[in-house]
């Protein structure tokens, strides 16, 4: 597996191995070899997810996290898995916003390095077609997230406690 860790903002940095993790260990339950595939990870700030999040989603504001998806995979059967990948290893790109992330962590009482892990887990699964617009492949995507999230013994994040 490649993972390109690519970090525009050195506040990322420490956090590497913590990517590394969320994304092998994503791939692990899903029954991907993650050796198979490569993902590039974007470690930035505000402005530039700002400025990604405008040119590519036509929301010129923060967020914490956004996926590029190098193929379509999403299910046209609301709440159905997407069919996993095939051929061509590059499974797209993510970038995740500092500033965002660190506040949401602070806000929810919990670790950069937590809400990190519950980011990156959450990308990879768009990278795999994954999706939270319609109800039912939310409610796939969410239990997706607590499950893998529990293997890396991260607590569930949509409890409100």
């Amino acid at each position: 597996m490649s993972i390109e860790i690519i970090l525009e903002d050195t506040r990322w940095r420490g956090l590497e191995r913590t990517i590394e993790h969320a994304v092998e260990a994503t791939l692990t339950h899903m029954e991907l070899e993650p050796a198979n595939w490569d993902i590039t990870v974007l470690g930035c700030n505000d402005a530039r997810i700002t400025e990604l999040n405008g040119d590519f989603r036509e929301k010129a504001k923060p967020t914490n996290v956004l996926s590029w998806p190098n193929q379509e995979r999403g299910a046209d059967v609301e709440g159905a898995r997407p069919l996993p990948p095939e051929g061509d290893p590059e499974l797209g790109d993510i970038a995740i916003s500092f500033e965002t992330c660190d506040t949401e962590a602070k806000a929810g009482g919990i670790s950069l390095k937590t809400h990190t892990t519950h980011l990156v887990v959450h990308g990879v699964l768009h990278l795999l077609g994954y999706d939270h617009v319609r109800d039912g492949d939310a409610d796939l995507m969410e239990a997706l997230e607590i499950a893998i999230l529990a293997k890396l013994g991260v607590a569930n994040p949509y409890i409100i406690g």
